[in-house]
């Protein structure tokens, strides 16, 4: 627990903020060698279409042991490569979590399927495999896992509910936006399900700017993600002789430029150093937040390294006087850019419309108290200390009397 603060006035009722300008929760970490390497790809011949992108994947999958890596402009994008490649269509349904950004669920529909939703567990709030059980139907062709906060899931227990799935073995998804470098039982996600996803957008652990990447063992997957990612055609434009080519199915055009690969393949070279840092600032909230009396950390499995995409608390009803929104406003007035996330996919208008009635009790409660806290690789010691006498010093003026 943090060191108590003096009863000072609150900056959001006139007193002087922990901090004079705002940490944000998020932040990319840009080196020299990281501009140095985007400028040569700017300067060179190949904006797009070049040789950056194979490299780019080499290294991806040199970082995770993935047999193949297939880069994607966006995180959205690759979550729709992976869904189209899991052969998702109408008719089918695919299990996820409600608590998760909704691109992972609109992936399902851009496919014409329908996602279905399991909800997640109270300790982690990753979802929750006996829920998924419940779910499966004889409908169900895929389960899309999220690596909440970069927590992996329990892929062996969801391994062993996809495969038990009535209409013959369900694909296994992750949605790894959070998780690039963590591990589970030692094993490395990209390694955990058939096709994991990631998200390379500057909040995560690094970025291309905008892009995604897909993981996959399976080299059918990986040439049917290539061929989605550009038109349908069936060959890359580095394996062609002459001006023909084919095209054989419908595919959408979500290639990566060479300009965002150059960037990633300078930034993977810094993943472990990335990775470190997340996780000594994770262990310092832990320490310093352990019985704190406003806010309940998560837990973390024994069997887990987490890569810390963010760490989430949830405030305790119980010792407050005030909300979850009171609680935000104040520390954002304080300087600490606060978040939260998610709102539970199923909630949001366009779902509730197409999914009346569904309720995720364990989601929807964790919802309510939700608070993301700043970290990332770019946060020092003192910023990390900011954050904890901030929520002091809200909680001590919000405390329940």
């Amino acid at each position: 627990m943090g060191a108590r603060t003096d009863a000072r006035p609150l900056a959001i009722d006139g007193g002087t903020p922990v901090r004079a300008t705002l940490l944000p929760y998020a932040r990319q970490v840009i080196s020299d060698e990281d501009v140095a390497a985007v400028t040569e790809a700017l300067r060179s011949d190949w904006l797009t279409t070049g040789p950056r992108v194979p490299e780019f994947e080499a290294a991806l999958v040199d970082a995770t042991g993935a047999r193949h890596a297939v880069a994607f402009s966006s995180g959205t994008a690759a979550l729709h490569g992976a869904m189209a490649v899991a052969g998702l269509g109408p008719g089918d349904e695919a299990i996820t979590t409600p608590m998760t950004f909704v691109a992972t669920a609109n992936a399902v529909l851009y496919t014409g399927a329908t996602p279905r939703f399991a909800d997640v567990r109270p300790d982690d709030l990753l979802i929750d495999p006996a829920a998924v059980a419940e779910a499966v139907t004889p409908a169900t062709r895929a389960i899309v896992a999220v690596d909440y906060a970069g927590h992996p899931a329990d892929y062996p227990a969801l391994r062993a509910v996809a495969d038990a799935a009535p209409a013959g073995p369900a694909l296994l998804i992750a949605d790894a936006a959070h998780s690039l470098g963590a591990t589970l039982d030692g094993r490395a996600v990209g390694t955990l399900a058939d096709l994991t996803v990631l998200s390379l957008h500057p909040a995560k652990i690094m970025t291309t700017g905008e892009g995604g990447a897909v993981l996959t063992d399976r080299d059918d997957l990986a040439d049917a993600l290539r061929r989605f990612r550009n038109h349908g055609i069936s060959s890359e434009l580095a394996e062609r002789r002459d001006w023909t080519y084919a095209m054989v199915e419908l595919g959408y055009n979500y290639r990566l430029t060479d300009i965002a690969a150059a960037l990633g393949r300078s930034q993977v070279r810094r993943l472990g150093d990335f990775l470190a840092r997340r996780r000594e600032l994770a262990a310092r909230y832990l320490e310093r937040l352990a019985g704190h009396p406003a806010v309940e950390l998560p837990a973390i499995s024994p069997d887990a390294d987490p890569a810390w995409h963010f760490l989430f608390a949830r405030l305790r009803p119980d010792a407050l006087r005030v909300g979850r929104a009171e609680v935000f406003r104040a520390l954002r007035a304080e300087g600490i850019g606060v978040n939260v996330h998610y709102i539970p996919v199923h909630t949001h208008p366009y779902y509730r419309e197409r999914c009346p009635g569904v309720s995720m009790p364990v989601a929807e409660a964790a919802y309510e108290r939700l608070l993301t806290l700043p970290l990332h690789a770019g946060m020092t010691d003192a910023d990390l200390d900011d954050v904890v006498v901030a929520l002091d010093k809200v909680s001590e003026a919000y405390a329940a009397r």
